[in-house]
């Protein structure tokens, strides 16, 4: 800890719950304090001391391309000089919702947001209108943001309404979301049995998770889904918040060559700012307002910086990228196995593409059921020292890892000797 970053912390928790604007960012499931960041470059933060990490979450998943890309910086700029926000249409919305559209194969349709939250939030309010149905289904240790009717804790009843997550929720807002374990379509199949008389909306599903630690589909799980949720007339939504461009050009889905009736976007279709999206089949999108009659708005949707920040960073993602990336995540996974095994420790490594989770369990982790019995003290101990050898790993057991193309040969190998000091104590 620097003594930046303490005295920072000290005056950012007088005036802000918990000294952060996220939970994740406290550093408390890791056991220390928040280290505070000053500027980013490339692969690199840099904290208010000036201390230097190789960063392994790059603002949880945006950062493709590594921080301050120069081309990134210079749409930014160029936009801001000409206004920040209008309130109007703008070309470039046009050109962004092209570019969505031309990338997925799903999308016939696409409206900007802000967050991915919103995009969650108004993609479910959507799917409630087409279908006329008010139930919603969501997978144990997916997160889609804040929403209230999303905040719901996993159950373990196969027909079990939720139960609110989080204090201010009101039950009967939860009760409107059904919870089955990731991987598992004969629960997801219960539920729409149990449920058929009033019908079930849709499914929501992060389509590879990264909320509880990086947790790949298993073979045939998510055309399973879309297969129930044709089968009785629910609409099928993929949160690709986190795997959107990331996984492929085209996501999870271009990734699985999969359809899916909705998909929710945002991070690094956003270029790092303030930008999300949510779209899907024609029929489905033109009940959103004003063409149908389900409301959704927002006063900085598609505001031309962030749009401009989104094209920049969508027009530099090519093979390359994507063959580079896979690079080095497989040197990084092989590395973090082989310290695993050098220092005779029980772990799993899990990876898809540029996202990998290093769980202290025995693998593999399929459910929020298996990630929860990973050794979290464990995990915290392991996150200190790789802090303290400059590796900005996340602060969660629970949360993916993201790698950039700004990553070099040298900070993977930095990273491994980093893993291999850190299980060794």
């Amino acid at each position: 800890m620097t003594n930046a970053s303490h005295s920072l912390f000290a005056r950012a928790e007088k005036v802000i719950p918990g000294g952060v604007n996220s939970p994740v960012r406290a550093f408390r499931a890791v056991g220390g304090k928040p280290v505070f960041i000053a500027r980013a470059e490339g692969a690199y933060l840099y904290s208010a001391d000036d201390a230097k990490y190789i960063d392994f979450i790059g603002s949880w998943g945006p950062m493709i391309l590594g921080h301050a890309h120069p081309k990134v910086v210079a749409a930014i700029v160029d936009a801001a000089s000409r206004g920040t926000s209008y309130g109007a249409p703008t070309a470039l919305e046009v050109e962004f919702a092209e570019e969505i559209v031309r990338r997925y194969p799903s999308i016939d349709m696409v409206r900007a947001v802000s967050s991915g939250t919103e995009a969650t939030m108004a993609a479910l309010r959507v799917a409630r209108g087409f279908t006329g149905r008010e139930l919603i289904v969501k997978f144990e240790g997916c997160y889609h943001g804040h929403a209230d009717f999303l905040l719901v804790k996993a159950g373990s009843g196969l027909a079990t309404l939720g139960v609110p997550d989080s204090a201010g929720v009101p039950v009967a807002t939860a009760a409107g979301t059904l919870t089955a374990p990731y991987n598992d379509l004969p629960a997801l199949r219960a539920l729409f049995e149990a449920h058929a008389d009033r019908g079930i909306a849709a499914v929501i599903v992060e389509p590879v998770v990264g909320n509880m630690g990086c947790v790949p589909p298993e073979p045939g799980f998510l055309e399973g889904i879309i297969a129930l949720c044709k089968e009785f007339g629910a609409v099928s939504i993929f949160d690709e918040v986190m795997t959107g461009c990331r996984l492929s050009p085209s996501g999870a889905q271009g990734r699985f060559g999969l359809t899916p009736d909705m998909t929710c976007l945002g991070k690094i279709v956003g270029g790092g700012l303030p930008l999300a999206a949510y779209g899907g089949k024609r029929e489905i999108m033109e009940k959103v307002a004003p063409l149908g009659p389900v409301y959704q708005a927002g006063t900085l949707s598609g505001n031309p910086v962030a749009v401009s920040a989104a094209l920049a960073t969508l027009a530099l993602l090519d093979d390359a990228l994507y063959t580079r990336l896979e690079a080095i995540g497989a040197r990084l996974e092989a590395g973090i196995r082989g310290a695993l095994v050098k220092n005779n420790r029980v772990g799993c490594v899990q990876r898809v593409g540029s996202m990998i989770t290093l769980f202290f369990a025995p693998g593999p982790i399929q459910s929020w059921n298996d990630a929860a019995k990973s050794d979290t003290k464990a995990f915290g101990v392991m996150h200190a020292s790789l802090l303290a050898q400059g590796i900005y790993w996340p602060p969660s057991q629970f949360e993916a890892a993201f790698l950039s193309v700004a990553l070099s040969d040298a900070d993977i190998e930095a990273a491994i000797v980093a893993f291999e000091n850190a299980l060794a104590a």
